[in-house]
């Protein structure tokens, strides 16, 4: 099992979700899954990414509330949340 490890950015965009009523219930089931080394079911539409953000992955929790992350080691990484145009405007 990996140990999730939460960037500074990605709580300020945690708070954000949370004051933006998103469903953190889901969020933490991908996480999990993540973690836990399994695979996500294909609705997520996980991908790996290129450019800036070269080495990481990102999974779409719902249709315009992505979660950047990255395995490194035995650690989750989780380094941004939030929408398209949060994320990479």
């Amino acid at each position: 099992m990996l140990n999730p490890v939460r960037s500074s950015q990605f709580k300020k965009d945690l708070k954000k979700a949370r004051r933006q009523g998103k469903d953190l219930n889901l969020l933490q089931a991908v996480v999990t899954t993540l973690a836990d080394e399994e695979p996500l079911e294909e609705c997520f539409r996980d991908h790996g990414l290129t450019g800036n953000w070269r080495g990481y992955r990102e999974c779409h929790v719902n249709p315009d509330w992505l979660l950047i992350y990255k395995v490194d080691g035995e650690e989750l990484k989780l380094a941004r949340l939030g929408s398209h145009s949060e994320l990479f405007a």
